[in-house]
């Protein structure tokens, strides 16, 4: 595979430009060696990059295109990704820390979103509303037009193809600003939209600090619609910032997600579930199975097959090698390992046992062992907060009742689920905890065609699925009086 260029640039109306900004280096997580310079932008930078996308939609360039040619770029999109998975994956891997085989699976699932929506750019069909004799009444659906995508670091490519996909194929124009941390893979996706003959200025990449970048963006009277994967403070600020010039956002903030595992339920296939939940990526998803609430009489076996997975996964780099790789990698950085080490400890000195993991690798880099957590009130920092790390917590439960209670006890509700053989309790279940989206016996049930989204400090607003279309349109009435 090729070397990383020492020098990534911003991609800013079909041209690759420095930025005003002074630029950053990133890093190797797994190795906290630089990789390379990323240009930064400015507020000039986003005038420039809200100026063309603003161009392209007045335009019609994409709002006007048949949707069937829509549709063929989008997915064309998805086919140069596929094309390029390999260096792309390798990218990935050096700026997030994850394992070469779990990038493979990230930028696989980005192709998947081209693919899915590129499928369904023209289906998207108004109605005809019957008024009576002299009338003819109809609906129509239409771009909100200039869209921005505020996104984060832990999926970067595979948040960003998301939002992407759906907006270009109902006829929107694009501007993502990718995050400090994790800034490169998205370049690609600025390759992709070159390679099938997007206009330029129909999708713009750029990279910038928050507070300067994110904020003008978020806040830019051009634009149409904001859409943000994050932090609940950053999310609410982003809010704020799209509501002063009225305009929609699409929010998806933090979870802190619980699986509710009753007395029948498979803990064999159970393990799998944990495995993939919490420690799949580090940890660092928002949708974690940061929590697990189990029947206090199979408590004390779920710990201990707990502690034996989170003591079986191999912690370490991850670039050199595949399949045969660490079964996890580093985290983002040091400060989010760290983060993650002190609420582990300050747990323990509330009384919490750390029955696995719970300390830093003795290497270089930001590992943090996977960790699993029980003795702890359902009150406490690491059972109310997002650690955002490869941190278990176990908590047990008598009654269905207590278990819903315990769920549903924390400010987030983005997605939840429940173990059991017992359809009826199940779907109980499934019904009472407050989240977008309930995993019965299947942590991650589910795909690219089904919605996902929070409720509460989760955020609002619906990613994936036929919903998400419908966050890019408008619905226009209109009324003809035959005469």
């Amino acid at each position: 595979m090729p070397q990383l260029e020492s020098f990534w640039s911003n991609h800013i109306d079909g041209e690759w430009i420095p930025g005003g900004a002074a630029p950053i280096d990133v890093t190797d997580p797994a190795t906290g060696a630089v990789l390379c310079r990323q240009a930064m932008a400015d507020a000039a930078d986003v005038n420039r990059a809200v100026a063309a996308a603003r161009r392209v939609h007045d335009s019609g360039a994409l709002k006007d295109m048949r949707p069937v040619e829509r549709a063929r770029l989008v997915q064309g999109m998805g086919r140069f990704i596929e094309e390029n998975a390999g260096d792309i994956a390798r990218t990935l891997t050096l700026e997030q820390g994850k394992p070469l085989w779990e990038s493979r699976i990230e930028v696989s699932g980005a192709a998947r979103f081209f693919e899915y929506y590129g499928n369904q750019a023209d289906t998207l069909e108004g109605r005809s509303i019957p008024l009576g004799a002299g009338y003819l009444d109809f609906t129509d659906y239409e771009p909100y037009g200039v869209t921005a995508h505020i996104v984060p670091w832990n999926f970067p490519f595979e948040m960003t193809a998301r939002s992407m996909a759906p907006a270009l194929a109902t006829g929107n124009t694009c501007i993502v600003k990718t995050p400090e941390l994790t800034p490169l893979s998205n370049a690609w996706l600025a390759r992709a939209a070159e390679a099938v003959g997007l206009p330029p200025g129909a999708v713009n990449v750029i990279c910038g600090h928050g507070p300067e970048a994110g904020a003008a963006l978020a806040g830019h009277p051009d634009v149409n619609l904001v859409v943000f994967t994050g932090s609940v403070p950053t999310g609410v600020a982003i809010a704020r910032a799209a509501a002063n010039n009225v305009v929609p956002s699409i929010l998806e903030l933090g979870g802190k997600s619980a699986a509710i595992v009753h007395d029948d339920a498979d803990l064999d296939a159970f393990e799998t579930d944990m495995r993939y939940g919490i420690f799949f990526n580090a940890g660092q998803i928002c949708s974690a199975m940061s929590r697990v609430i189990v029947h206090q009489s199979r408590h004390d076996e779920l710990v201990e097959r707990a502690a034996k997975l989170a003591n079986s996964l191999s912690v370490g780099p991850g670039i050199d090698r595949g399949t045969d790789g660490p079964t996890m990698g580093a985290m983002v950085s040091l400060a989010q390992r760290d983060r993650a080490l002190a609420m582990v400890s300050s747990a323990g000195a509330d009384g919490a046992k750390v029955v696995a993991g719970g300390r830093s690798l003795n290497i270089p880099g930001a590992f943090l062992e996977p960790t699993v957590v029980t003795g702890v009130s359902p009150a406490s920092e690491i059972a109310q907060q997002e650690v955002f790390g490869p941190v278990l917590t176990v908590l047990p439960f008598r009654t269905d009742a207590e278990a819903i209670e315990i769920a549903n006890g924390t400010q987030y509700g983005l997605v939840g689920g429940v173990f059991t053989a017992d359809l009826d309790r199940a779907t109980r279940a499934a019904r009472a905890i407050r989240g977008g989206q309930i995993f019965v016996n299947e942590w991650f049930a589910g795909g690219v065609e089904t919605p996902f989204g929070g409720v509460g400090k989760s955020g609002y607003g619906r990613e994936k699925g036929r919903e998400a279309l419908f966050n890019y349109v408008q619905t226009k009435n209109i009324a003809i009086r035959m005469r």
